[in-house]
């Protein structure tokens, strides 16, 4: 889906308007992108006097480094399970309703009204009401768009959790989805007083030792597979552990692998708490990454996307022999 009708966006604004508490969510392991919009639309609907609580349907619940440090509106957060009921649940950054975790029932309760703003193309219309753009940069950019729908001013803590969430989701402006109305949307945000300075600082420019540490590690298992095209590495708990690394420092460690210049595609496996395998995919421009995530069950971007690995496949060698199969009759 890639334009939202005009009915839709009245709709929203309708349900918005007369509601007095509204419930907000978005999607498990948030990234700069659910979290910025989620906050930024909070924070506007509580300014023009509407009850409002955010969570993600899962715990334990912590905003995850270094949104803790950057992001306002952290108020409104509570944990899933506090999550009050309320007459609208919006649903942000969240292309299936298994992507809610916990919070999947609030979506199709029929005791409320449900919204989804966000920009995946696999998005599975979970929503009653549907505001869902693949061509935007970031799901930001609805909230954006549904703030000024609703009238509602563009303060400065707003302003820096779009510009966080859009920032993030263009790769610091450099993907090919950075249009000229997403540099016309950045400039109206550092007008409205963001600091996008310290915002680089703590994004880009500060890492925990243990981060650095994970780093060599992922560069130490490295594989290339220059006639697939594919570069891949894995970090496991335990090398994680070792290196001092929690699953925060491990969050945007494939830019780590994806800068090489002989591979368009990148995968980085990461072992989850659970013993399973997590996988991350980036593309420069030639493969569909989404595609092959969607393979898994996961799914994203055409150029970002990610998946869990099925229990059969234990090892990190395993799954990437699937890849590129996978990649392989792509191509």
């Amino acid at each position: 889906m890639s334009v939202i009708t005009e009915a839709s966006w009245e709709r929203a604004v309708e349900v918005l308007r007369g509601a007095d508490r509204v419930a907000l969510a978005c999607h498990l392991g948030p990234d700069g992108d659910a979290l910025g919009s989620m906050l930024g639309v909070g924070l506007g609907l509580r300014a023009a006097g509407k009850t409002v609580a955010g969570s993600w349907g899962q715990e334990p619940f912590a905003v995850p480094k270094p949104f803790d440090r950057l992001l306002p509106g952290q108020d409104l957060l509570v944990t899933p399970r506090k999550l009050p009921a309320a007459p609208v649940f919006v649903a942000f950054d969240t292309g299936a309703l298994d992507r809610l975790g916990s919070l999947a029932p609030r979506a199709t309760a029929d005791d409320a009204t449900t919204i989804v703003l966000d920009h995946h193309r696999t998005n599975d219309g979970f929503a009653q009401v549907d505001l869902i753009d693949a061509d935007a940069a970031a799901t930001a950019v609805l909230g954006r768009e549904l703030l000024r729908r609703l009238e509602i001013p563009l303060t400065k803590d707003i302003a820096t959790c779009f510009y966080v969430a859009l920032v993030t989701d263009t790769g610091r402006f450099q993907y090919r989805n950075t249009t000229p109305s997403v540099h016309e949307l950045a400039a109206e945000l550092l007008a409205a007083g963001v600091e996008q300075d310290v915002i680089s600082r703590e994004l880009y420019q500060t890492k925990t030792l243990g981060s650095l540490r994970a780093s060599a590690t992922i560069l130490a298992n490295l594989h290339v597979e220059e006639a697939d095209s594919l570069v891949w590495s894995s970090i496991s708990n335990e090398e994680a552990r070792a290196s001092g690394a929690d699953r925060d420092d491990l969050d945007g460690m494939i830019d780590v692998i994806r800068k090489l210049d002989t591979c368009d595609a990148a995968l980085l496996l990461k072992q989850a708490a659970d013993g399973g395998w997590r996988g991350s995919m980036r593309a420069k421009e030639r493969t569909d990454v989404g595609a092959i995530a969607a393979t898994f069950g996961g799914g994203g971007h055409t150029l970002a996307a990610g998946f869990t690995a099925p229990e059969e496949l234990t090892e990190p060698e395993a799954i990437a022999k699937v890849v590129l199969e996978r990649l392989r009759a792509q191509r």
